[in-house]
Protein backbone atom coordinates (compact mmCIF):
# COMPACT_ATOMS: atom_id res chain seq x y z
CA UNK A 1 0.00 0.00 0.00
CA UNK A 2 1.28 3.20 -0.98
CA UNK A 3 2.18 5.95 1.79
CA UNK A 4 0.51 9.13 2.53
CA UNK A 5 2.51 12.56 2.87
CA UNK A 6 0.61 15.09 4.55
CA UNK A 7 1.55 18.38 3.41
CA UNK A 8 0.61 21.74 4.85
CA UNK A 9 0.90 24.55 2.76
CA UNK A 10 1.49 28.15 4.68
CA UNK A 11 1.16 30.81 2.20
CA UNK A 12 -0.54 34.32 1.29
CA UNK A 13 -2.30 34.33 -2.17
CA UNK A 14 -0.30 38.22 -2.60
CA UNK A 15 3.21 36.39 -2.23
CA UNK A 16 4.52 35.57 -5.87
CA UNK A 17 7.15 32.89 -4.80
CA UNK A 18 4.25 31.02 -2.97
CA UNK A 19 2.67 30.64 -6.62
CA UNK A 20 6.06 29.34 -7.90
CA UNK A 21 6.45 27.32 -5.06
CA UNK A 22 2.71 25.50 -5.63
CA UNK A 23 3.50 24.83 -9.25
CA UNK A 24 6.61 23.42 -8.39
CA UNK A 25 5.12 21.32 -5.74
CA UNK A 26 2.01 19.66 -8.21
CA UNK A 27 4.53 18.92 -10.45
CA UNK A 28 6.71 16.65 -7.87
CA UNK A 29 3.72 15.23 -6.76
CA UNK A 30 3.20 14.61 -9.70
CA UNK A 31 5.91 12.39 -10.64
CA UNK A 32 5.64 10.88 -7.37
CA UNK A 33 2.22 9.73 -7.59
CA UNK A 34 2.54 5.95 -8.10
CA UNK A 35 4.90 5.81 -5.17
CA UNK A 36 2.76 7.54 -2.74
CA UNK A 37 -0.60 9.54 -1.88
CA UNK A 38 -0.74 13.13 -1.37
CA UNK A 39 -2.80 15.20 1.14
CA UNK A 40 -2.53 18.98 0.41
CA UNK A 41 -3.64 21.20 3.19
CA UNK A 42 -3.87 25.36 2.44
CA UNK A 43 -3.07 27.25 5.33
CA UNK A 44 -3.63 31.33 6.02
CA UNK A 45 -0.40 34.20 6.43
CA UNK A 46 -0.94 37.39 5.55
CA UNK A 47 1.75 39.32 4.64
CA UNK A 48 -0.19 42.75 4.72
CA UNK A 49 -2.64 42.50 7.44
CA UNK A 50 -3.27 45.99 7.71
CA UNK A 51 -3.57 46.77 4.38
CA UNK A 52 -6.42 49.33 4.23
CA UNK A 53 -9.69 49.07 1.61
CA UNK A 54 -7.84 49.83 -1.82
CA UNK A 55 -4.66 48.52 -1.25
CA UNK A 56 -1.71 50.38 -2.22
CA UNK A 57 0.23 50.51 -5.55
CA UNK A 58 2.87 47.46 -6.09
CA UNK A 59 5.55 49.29 -7.10
CA UNK A 60 5.31 51.98 -4.13
CA UNK A 61 4.67 49.18 -2.13
CA UNK A 62 7.61 46.82 -2.62
CA UNK A 63 10.04 49.62 -2.86
CA UNK A 64 9.45 50.87 0.28
CA UNK A 65 9.02 47.57 1.63
CA UNK A 66 11.86 46.36 1.06
CA UNK A 67 14.59 49.20 0.42
CA UNK A 68 14.64 48.75 -3.47
CA UNK A 69 14.68 51.15 -6.71
CA UNK A 70 11.95 50.89 -8.72
CA UNK A 71 14.26 49.61 -11.19
CA UNK A 72 15.68 46.78 -9.17
CA UNK A 73 11.77 45.85 -8.37
CA UNK A 74 10.91 45.59 -12.13
CA UNK A 75 14.09 43.16 -12.37
CA UNK A 76 12.79 41.08 -9.65
CA UNK A 77 9.30 41.00 -11.29
CA UNK A 78 10.66 39.88 -14.45
CA UNK A 79 12.48 37.34 -12.53
CA UNK A 80 9.43 35.89 -11.02
CA UNK A 81 7.68 36.07 -13.98
CA UNK A 82 9.79 33.87 -15.73
CA UNK A 83 10.07 31.40 -12.22
CA UNK A 84 6.02 31.20 -12.17
CA UNK A 85 5.79 30.58 -16.27
CA UNK A 86 8.46 27.23 -15.27
CA UNK A 87 5.86 26.38 -12.44
CA UNK A 88 2.60 26.68 -14.08
CA UNK A 89 1.07 30.20 -13.79
CA UNK A 90 1.20 33.30 -16.54
CA UNK A 91 2.17 36.05 -14.70
CA UNK A 92 0.26 39.27 -16.07
CA UNK A 93 2.63 41.15 -18.15
CA UNK A 94 2.74 43.81 -16.21
CA UNK A 95 2.65 42.81 -12.94
CA UNK A 96 -0.28 43.44 -10.29
CA UNK A 97 -1.06 47.17 -10.03
CA UNK A 98 -1.94 47.03 -6.52
CA UNK A 99 -1.27 45.25 -3.29
CA UNK A 100 -4.54 44.36 -1.31
CA UNK A 101 -5.54 42.94 2.03
CA UNK A 102 -5.91 39.02 1.50
CA UNK A 103 -7.92 38.10 4.54
CA UNK A 104 -11.61 37.48 2.62
CA UNK A 105 -9.40 35.28 0.44
CA UNK A 106 -8.02 32.88 3.11
CA UNK A 107 -11.66 32.90 4.45
CA UNK A 108 -12.81 31.73 1.48
CA UNK A 109 -10.10 28.91 1.34
CA UNK A 110 -10.84 28.09 4.94
CA UNK A 111 -15.14 27.62 3.58
CA UNK A 112 -14.08 25.50 0.22
CA UNK A 113 -11.36 23.39 2.45
CA UNK A 114 -14.24 22.49 5.55
CA UNK A 115 -17.53 22.27 3.32
CA UNK A 116 -16.06 20.72 0.22
CA UNK A 117 -12.85 19.02 0.91
CA UNK A 118 -9.30 19.29 0.15
CA UNK A 119 -9.52 18.58 -3.82
CA UNK A 120 -11.82 21.79 -4.28
CA UNK A 121 -9.90 24.46 -1.61
CA UNK A 122 -6.84 22.92 -3.79
CA UNK A 123 -8.78 24.41 -7.27
CA UNK A 124 -9.82 27.64 -5.27
CA UNK A 125 -6.13 28.46 -4.08
CA UNK A 126 -4.81 28.17 -7.40
CA UNK A 127 -7.25 30.37 -9.17
CA UNK A 128 -7.08 32.82 -6.39
CA UNK A 129 -3.71 33.15 -6.96
CA UNK A 130 -5.06 33.49 -10.59
CA UNK A 131 -6.67 36.19 -10.12
CA UNK A 132 -4.36 38.07 -7.71
CA UNK A 133 -1.30 37.98 -10.24
CA UNK A 134 -2.34 36.66 -13.68
CA UNK A 135 -5.92 38.74 -13.94
CA UNK A 136 -3.95 41.41 -11.56
CA UNK A 137 -7.56 42.71 -11.22
CA UNK A 138 -8.85 44.95 -7.79
CA UNK A 139 -9.19 42.05 -4.72
CA UNK A 140 -11.27 44.33 -2.98
CA UNK A 141 -13.95 44.18 -5.24
CA UNK A 142 -15.74 40.88 -4.14
CA UNK A 143 -16.97 40.40 -7.93
CA UNK A 144 -13.61 39.09 -8.54
CA UNK A 145 -13.09 36.79 -5.83
CA UNK A 146 -16.79 35.48 -6.58
CA UNK A 147 -15.64 35.30 -9.87
CA UNK A 148 -12.47 32.45 -8.84
CA UNK A 149 -15.09 30.45 -6.85
CA UNK A 150 -17.33 29.85 -9.94
CA UNK A 151 -14.16 28.85 -12.02
CA UNK A 152 -13.37 26.33 -9.33
CA UNK A 153 -17.04 24.74 -9.58
CA UNK A 154 -17.84 26.17 -5.76
CA UNK A 155 -21.39 27.54 -5.10
CA UNK A 156 -21.15 31.54 -5.71
CA UNK A 157 -23.70 32.20 -3.64
CA UNK A 158 -22.77 30.50 -0.24
CA UNK A 159 -19.64 32.12 -0.75
CA UNK A 160 -20.98 35.50 -1.54
CA UNK A 161 -22.79 34.60 2.12
CA UNK A 162 -20.03 34.06 4.03
CA UNK A 163 -17.70 37.18 2.25
CA UNK A 164 -20.73 39.63 3.67
CA UNK A 165 -20.63 37.24 6.98
CA UNK A 166 -18.33 37.37 9.64
CA UNK A 167 -17.89 33.57 8.85
CA UNK A 168 -14.62 32.01 9.63
CA UNK A 169 -12.92 35.06 10.56
CA UNK A 170 -12.35 33.56 14.36
CA UNK A 171 -10.78 30.04 12.43
CA UNK A 172 -8.56 32.13 10.32
CA UNK A 173 -7.43 34.50 12.99
CA UNK A 174 -6.66 31.32 15.50
CA UNK A 175 -4.99 29.65 12.51
CA UNK A 176 -2.62 32.65 11.98
CA UNK A 177 -1.91 33.07 15.05
CA UNK A 178 -0.64 29.42 15.45
CA UNK A 179 1.69 29.32 12.71
CA UNK A 180 3.32 32.07 13.64
CA UNK A 181 3.35 31.44 17.49
CA UNK A 182 5.46 27.90 15.72
CA UNK A 183 8.06 30.49 14.13
CA UNK A 184 6.43 30.76 10.81
CA UNK A 185 7.59 34.64 9.48
CA UNK A 186 7.96 34.05 5.92
CA UNK A 187 6.20 32.28 2.82
CA UNK A 188 5.67 30.10 1.33
CA UNK A 189 6.36 27.48 4.04
CA UNK A 190 5.93 23.80 3.85
CA UNK A 191 5.56 21.00 6.82
CA UNK A 192 5.54 17.68 5.24
CA UNK A 193 4.38 14.75 7.95
CA UNK A 194 3.63 17.31 10.94
CA UNK A 195 7.70 17.24 10.99
CA UNK A 196 9.76 18.44 8.29
CA UNK A 197 9.84 22.29 7.14
CA UNK A 198 10.43 23.68 3.86
CA UNK A 199 11.11 27.03 3.59
CA UNK A 200 10.63 29.43 0.03
CA UNK A 201 9.75 28.42 -3.50
CA UNK A 202 11.79 25.00 -3.83
CA UNK A 203 11.85 23.89 -6.95
CA UNK A 204 10.13 20.24 -8.36
CA UNK A 205 14.28 18.48 -7.49
CA UNK A 206 14.26 19.55 -4.13
CA UNK A 207 10.74 18.40 -3.39
CA UNK A 208 11.00 14.96 -5.09
CA UNK A 209 14.33 14.48 -2.93
CA UNK A 210 11.97 15.45 0.30
CA UNK A 211 9.32 13.07 -1.06
CA UNK A 212 11.72 9.91 -1.54
CA UNK A 213 13.21 10.48 2.10
CA UNK A 214 10.24 9.95 3.58
CA UNK A 215 8.94 7.02 1.01
CA UNK A 216 11.83 5.34 2.31
CA UNK A 217 11.25 6.19 5.92
CA UNK A 218 7.63 4.71 5.63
Amino acid sequence: MKPTIKIDYVSDIACPWCAVGLGNLNQAIAQLSDKANFEVHFHPFELNPNMPLGGQDAIEHLTEKYGLTIEQVKANQANIRLKASEAGFEFHPEGRKRVYNTFDAHRLLHWAGQEFGLEKQAILKKELLNTYFCLAVNLDDQKNLLDAVSRSGLDKDIAQQVLTSNQFTKEVREAETSYINAGINSVPSIILNDQYLLQGAQPPDSFINAFEQLIQKS
